[in-house]
């Protein structure tokens, strides 16, 4: 995601904001608009939209209750203009239909963790430094990452891992989890961090960044169901914006990407048989594709924002209503 603040002044630079802000414009600039924010993060995208369009009404939704705290009150400036809802983003229709919107005009997503929630140490989020074994982005609720590494069968942690992670050793990485719970239980990022480093041959520990990387993503994305929710968002997502409205998705690894990827192309894609001469009524594609493949941040970008590194741009514009 966007944000890297400190907790009680949530000043920083949104992940590409000039070039997200390019891709929303039109459809956002010629007269009264919403815009869903479905991940608002510490509201660094959502206090530049709202800035940029005088006449926008923004929708922001986080399932983290201290970051929507954070941005609520960095966007008290705009007034009634700006609409914080407790939420996860599959919920979206759900929130829209609560505040008599039907239709709207952008919707943004910037997937994966929060840099407050990564700086947060008591979060549990990084493998650099100690704390509870947690990982939940909605700390009032769900099971913890701790609950997963004790409870979890090996084959299940290792199906996590090999899925989530793309962990070439999961099975390794689960058997080693195994034994160790047994003697006693995980509740430690760094005791975590150091069991996956031992299980991972060491030639491979030299390459590819630190080597828990891999396991500590596998269980956030467990703990948070962060693919099931974007497999019901993004379809809900494409539904809510009008002709003409726009879709802009930001995200930061390759199983997300290939969900976006996939979603935005059958959107831009006919239904028609494809041995017709001719395109039949009602199946033309309801998307129009603005980017080339994903787009990536620039050297500039890298350099202000090194966070950035990992992201990937796709966006789409809707251009007729489905039949």
């Amino acid at each position: 995601m966007d944000d890297s603040a400190p907790q009680q002044a949530p000043q920083h630079v949104p992940v590409m904001a000039e070039r997200v802000a390019e891709l929303l414009a039109p459809a956002l600039s010629t007269g009264p608009a919403v815009l869903v924010d479905a991940t608002l993060g510490l509201g660094g995208h959502a206090e530049a939209m709202l800035a940029a369009h005088p006449r926008l009404r923004l929708v922001g939704l986080d399932r983290d209750p201290e970051a929507l705290r954070l941005a609520s009150a960095r966007l008290d400036p705009f007034g009634e203009r700006f609409t914080g809802v407790h939420a996860v983003y599959h919920e979206m229709t759900e929130v829209l239909e609560d505040l008599d919107i039907d239709r709207v005009e952008g919707v943004l997503f910037d997937l994966g963790v929060s840099s407050m929630q990564l700086d947060r140490t008591d979060r549990g989020f990084s493998y650099a430094r100690d704390a509870p074994l947690d990982m939940r982005m909605d700390p009032t609720t769900g099971i913890s990452a701790a609950e997963v590494v004790n409870t979890y069968a090996a084959a299940d942690l290792a199906r996590i891992l090999r899925e989530y992670g793309e962990e070439r050793f999961a099975g390794r990485v689960a058997r080693a989890i195994v034994t160790e719970r047994e003697r006693t239980p995980l509740t430690s990022t760094a005791r975590l961090a150091e069991l996956v480093r031992d299980a991972i041959p060491a030639a491979t520990r030299r390459t590819g960044g630190h080597p828990a990387k891999r396991a500590f993503q596998a269980l956030r994305i467990e703990v948070n169901a962060e693919l099931e929710s974007l497999r019901t968002a993004l379809p809900a997502a494409i539904d809510a914006i009008r002709v003409g409205g726009r879709l802009v998705v930001m995200s930061y690894h390759s199983l997300e990407d290939r969900m976006v990827k996939r979603a935005l192309t059958a959107g831009a894609t006919s239904t028609s048989p494809p041995d017709l001469p001719v395109e039949l009524p009602g199946t033309e594609p309801v998307l129009r594709l603005l980017t080339r493949g994903a787009e990536t941040p620039t050297e500039a970008e890298l350099e202000s924002n090194p966070r950035s590194q990992s992201v990937r741009v796709r966006a789409a514009e809707r251009v007729r209503d489905a039949s």
